[in-house]
């Protein structure tokens, strides 16, 4: 059993009270005593977590002290890293990137040990790769910093750290989220990372034991980075009334992310949200049928608990019934089971009880359930009572009346896929119809789309505005290089939402002019076109 205390200021802190993780394949076996095993545990009434298998870690639970120890660590080092050169900060983005290749099996089995199934923990941590490779990076880093030369002057536009980010990853995908903070680090800014309550082992594994090391490898100063795990809503309360925090960079859902955000913003701080996604695909007419149902089986992926999945598809009426023929056929063939399982990609569904409202309302509105619909045991048999959810496949006829169905207008957090045919009538307005329904979409992270005229891909291209990130004739879920992993508007990242590169989110342009033998009453009254003129009559 590990063992992780508060991380502040390059020291561990331990506590009185901890939170205990469980080997997630223990409790799908032996669901009630492993429960009863970990309330125990943490409540402090026996203390042999060491003696038991399923047992992976223990992490400090922090009070308000701690906390406000660790943002007052990140604000006395801010200033220094800050100053750090460049080069020195990017380094830690470089090295992260050789560790996580290095011990890339070491990292996934602790996602799995945490419940991710085998294939989505190497699908996160491509994510983590991709983020962190010498392309993205390097695109980054040439707008940190760019000169320029004028007869008097060296200029330079520059990006400058906003200070100390407190970054708040989500429950469901906290590690590799919370890796998103190292790019932050690269920026200059000092990091106050709060690992959730309900999975904090993978966060303090990959910060204390990957990112850590790598920060005192390059000198960076003690409090850098802190870590915390406690009470969610009392942490980022915290995080909002500090005077020390500049930015909050938090990851949950719409409700609660776009209310906090306008409190941010309201006490003079950044916020970076990342929220709610209900992202599109399209699949036009002329698509290659086989693959694009292969893209649209992502969304099963961990049981839909991903917000980057497709939620919804507008399939053309013309291939509508082969594409779902297809997809009904790849859906039948994904099952549950043990994480550890390479074939497994469903996990336990943790809002049931809406999945059933959800399709419950769809057929209220007209929708037709085509496969799935129930819940599963463990072993795959229908169950009222069973962990998983069956993949579901709806299909609702007609495009004016589809946002009235929750599946299609909200984020659905369970293995549900609504499949929108429009109606047959709209002729050549089809496409400017569906384009409308995308951009439509109150939410803003990803669109997909599926067609084989490049004259229509390229209408896609230059008129889809909504989504920080539009693949095309490609995996939906899929990382690659340049390209963010993240980010986006509306309901997803708020009105200041985009394509999310931490590094650039986290800090702000500055312009700076250095003088050469300057003469400030001729510089402040200096005309370009005066100048312009003088040169040409002379």
């Amino acid at each position: 059993m590990r063992s992780y205390g508060s991380y502040i200021a390059g020291q561990d802190v331990p506590a009185d009270k901890w939170v205990h993780c469980l080997r997630a394949s223990a409790v799908l076996d032996d669901m009630l005593p492993q429960l009863s095993l970990k309330r125990d545990l943490d409540r402090g009434r026996r203390h042999d977590g060491e003696e038991h298998a399923s047992v992976l870690a223990r992490c400090a639970v922090a009070d308000d002290t701690v906390v406000e120890r660790a943002i007052q660590a990140a604000a006395a080092a801010a200033p220094a890293w800050g100053a750090t050169p460049l080069e020195v900060r990017l380094r830690v983005v470089h090295r992260l990137h050789e560790e996580l290749r290095r011990r890339h099996d070491e990292v996934v089995e602790v996602l799995v040990q945490e419940g991710h199934p085998r294939a989505l923990a190497e699908w996160e941590l491509a994510g983590c790769l991709h983020g962190t490779s010498p392309e993205t990076v390097g695109l980054c880093a040439e707008q940190m910093h760019r000169e320029f030369e004028d007869p008097h002057r060296r200029l330079l536009v520059v990006r400058k750290p906003d200070g100390v980010v407190a970054l708040s990853p989500p429950q469901n995908a906290a590690a590799v989220n919370s890796l998103l903070g190292v790019p932050a680090l690269a920026a200059g800014n000092a990091l106050v990372v709060k690992a959730p309550r309900g999975s904090p082992y993978g966060v303090m594994f990959v910060l204390r034991e990957i990112v850590a090391p790598i920060l005192d490898e390059v000198g960076a100063p003690p409090g850098t980075l802190n870590i915390v795990c406690g009470p969610p809503k009392r942490i980022l309360d915290q995080f909002l009334a500090s005077p020390l925090v500049n930015d909050i960079f938090y990851f949950g859902s719409s409700e609660l992310g776009i209310p906090l955000g306008e409190e941010a913003v309201r006490r003079g701080k950044k916020p970076i949200l990342e929220l709610a996604g209900n992202d599109g695909c399209v699949v036009w007419h002329d698509a290659d049928l086989d693959r694009a149902a292969e893209a649209l089986t992502e969304s099963f992926f961990g049981s839909g608990q991903i917000c980057m999945v497709p939620n919804y598809v507008v399939a053309h009426p013309d291939i509508a019934d082969r594409l779902l023929a297809r997809l009904i056929s790849h859906a039948r063939k994904i099952r549950p089971g043990h994480p550890e399982d390479p074939d497994v990609l469903l996990s336990p569904v943790l809002k049931s009880d809406q999945f059933a409202r959800y399709v419950e309302q769809a057929t209220e509105c007209g929708a037709e359930v085509l496969a799935g619909g129930n819940r599963m045991e463990l072993d795959g048999s229908i169950s009222s009572t069973g962990l998983f959810v069956e993949p579901t496949i709806l299909r609702f006829d007609g495009l004016a009346r589809a946002r009235t169905v929750w599946a299609v207008a909200r984020e659905t957090f369970f293995p549900l896929l609504p499949v929108v045919v429009p109606e047959t009538d709209r002729g050549d307005g089809l496409l400017d119809d569906v384009i409308d329904f995308l951009n439509a979409n109150e939410y803003g992270l990803r669109n997909s789309v599926w067609a084989g005229d490049e004259s229509t891909v390229d209408q896609f291209v230059a008129r889809v505005h909504n989504g920080g990130l539009l693949k095309i004739n490609d995996s939906h879920i899929g990382f690659v290089p340049y390209l963010s992993t993240h980010g986006g508007a509306g309901l997803t990242g708020g009105p200041l939402g985009e394509s999310n590169y931490p590094m650039l989110r986290t800090s702000h342009l500055q312009g700076i002019s250095i003088g050469r033998d300057v003469q400030p009453r001729r510089a402040a009254l200096a005309s370009p076109l005066r100048a312009e003129r003088e040169g040409l009559a002379a």
